[in-house]
């Protein structure tokens, strides 16, 4: 990692600016007026080499609201299509994002991009901008997402203003300021599954830069098919694991139409998401999504399903749709080996076996059953060997789940082991904070009120969810009976 610096002392480029002009359009942010900096993130700023003095600068919070370039990096918006809802929806593109550039470092190069900085060509009808309450979401749930390990975009700032946003009511604006090795999404290479010499330079720009092993040659010359077919492959196995990992902290995207899938498998865009509180197998936490499309339990199918439009997209490369069909297929065995080698870890298992299906199978039935809290439920666990009391307290009825729980303590039982280290190695899989919804909305209420301690204080627990502090005890409890719930939608 470089010593950290100044802005000044960034290496800027811009990669993307590479591809051909039909890739994307230079267009300067809208600067925010009287912009504040709600917060900065120490240690997504150490990915690019800033110091804290750095986030304290003028130019830092200019950079992060608009006012200036990186360097002397023209800014740009990048074009691409998707399937929105399961249908195609055309061309889409970054609507409401800039991206300054990306910075390199010895570790590799990390984009910068702005989100919520005002109008492009591909806003369609958009005002462009973001609304506080969606970029206070965003900025802890990629944090969150990190804390926990989980392949995720990162933030590093967010800056604010009192300009007006006009959505359901009057809210005002701000600015998240994002990074990633690359915001390249399954929709730009939908977006040229009609053009050979486009998508071939989308592939090798992708190829050269994140996935150098996949080039495929024949006789001294480029074989496009096959290096087309082996970052399909590779794409398939980083989703598929990603999704597992979603799976076992029991997040939901909200929104997993293929523009909001990354090309590198990492979790992308934080709109309508949520981490659950009681469990629902078919928990839908989108109130725009009014079929159950993106439900907690069709996920993976999900995933699978963009997957095969990504991959439809590389017909127009030559390759056969057999040979395409064939990087899809281990999918399935791809999330299933990361999903239960992460439950026995979560579980306390030694490791997966066969007839661990019917102790899972009840596990769900039981949380859906009773509505029991996913991440105390498993979190509590750890525990229940020597007092049951605090994990059947989260279950209405503790007749059945105490009949769940001497099976599974008779099967953790015969695989010995030292107790207190099996304790200790749940609590490091299980968190005890993640970010629900009632906590990022009292963040946002408080952000809105100019207050942005609490935000501080979420981000401070989410980056190491897996460690008790004491004196937070309620930000580890899911909101009371008569806390209203917060409704969340495609406009947050």
């Amino acid at each position: 990692m470089a010593e950290p610096s100044s802005l000044a002392a960034l290496r800027a480029g811009c990669s993307f600016a590479s591809l051909p002009r039909g890739f994307y359009a230079q267009v300067d942010p809208r600067p925010l007026r009287g912009p504040r900096l709600l917060h900065a993130n120490p240690d997504a700023a150490a990915l690019i080499g800033l110091d804290a003095a750095a986030l304290r600068s003028p130019e830092f919070l200019a950079l992060c609201s608009g006012g200036v370039r990186l360097g002397d990096v023209p800014p740009l918006a990048t074009a691409y299509s998707g399937h929105q809802f399961g249908v195609w929806a055309g061309q889409l593109g970054d609507g409401r994002a800039h991206l300054l550039g990306d910075v390199r470092t010895p570790d590799g190069a990390w984009e910068i991009q702005l989100k919520g900085s005002g109008r492009t060509p591909y806003s369609r009808m958009g005002d462009g901008w973001a609304v506080l309450r969606s970029s206070v979401r965003e900025y802890l749930a990629s944090e969150a997402m990190a804390g926990l390990g989980i392949p995720t975009t990162r933030a590093l700032a967010l800056a604010a203003s009192d300009d007006p946003v006009v959505r359901e009511t009057v809210e005002t604006a701000a600015v998240v300021t994002r990074l990633a090795p690359s915001f390249v999404r399954f929709g730009h290479f939908e977006h040229w599954g009609h053009s050979h010499h486009e998508q071939k330079a989308l592939l090798d720009y992708v190829v050269d830069h994140w996935y150098p092993e996949c080039r495929e040659t024949a006789g001294g010359e480029a074989d496009v098919p096959a290096t087309a077919c082996r970052l399909l492959s590779e794409v398939t196995r980083r989703t598929a694991r990603l999704i597992a990992q979603w799976q076992l902290a029991g997040f939901c995207h909200g929104v997993m139409n293929t523009d909001n899938m990354s090309i590198l498998g990492l979790t992308l865009d934080y709109g309508p998401y949520g981490f659950m509180d009681a469990f629902q197998a078919d928990h839908v936490c989108n109130h725009s999504d009014t079929a159950g499309r993106y439900a907690w339990n069709a996920q993976p199918a999900v995933a699978r399903w963009n997957l095969y439009r990504l991959a439809g997209s590389l017909l127009v490369l030559g390759c056969e749709a057999p040979a395409l069909e064939a990087c899809l297929a281990p999918f399935e065995a791809e999330f299933l080996d990361a999903y239960r080698a992460g439950l026995a870890r979560k579980l306390g298992l030694d490791a997966w076996r066969p007839d661990d299906a019917a102790l899972e199978d009840d596990w769900w039935n039981l949380l859906h059953a009773q509505r029991a809290d996913f991440t105390l439920a498993f979190r509590r666990l750890s525990g229940a060997d020597r007092d049951a009391g605090p994990w059947l307290a989260l279950f209405a009825d503790p007749a059945p789940a105490r009949a769940w729980l001497d099976r599974y303590l008779a099967r953790r039982a015969g695989q010995g082991g030292d107790a207190a280290a099996r304790r200790a190695a749940m609590d490091r899989a299980n968190p005890l904070y993640v970010l629900r919804n009632h906590l990022a909305q009292r963040a946002i209420e408080a952000a809105q009120r100019g207050d942005a301690s609490e935000i501080d204080r979420l981000w401070s627990l989410l980056r190491d969810p897996y460690t008790e502090r004491p004196g937070f005890e309620s930000y580890a409890r899911p909101p009371d009976a008569g806390e209203p719930a917060v409704p969340v939608s495609c406009s947050s």
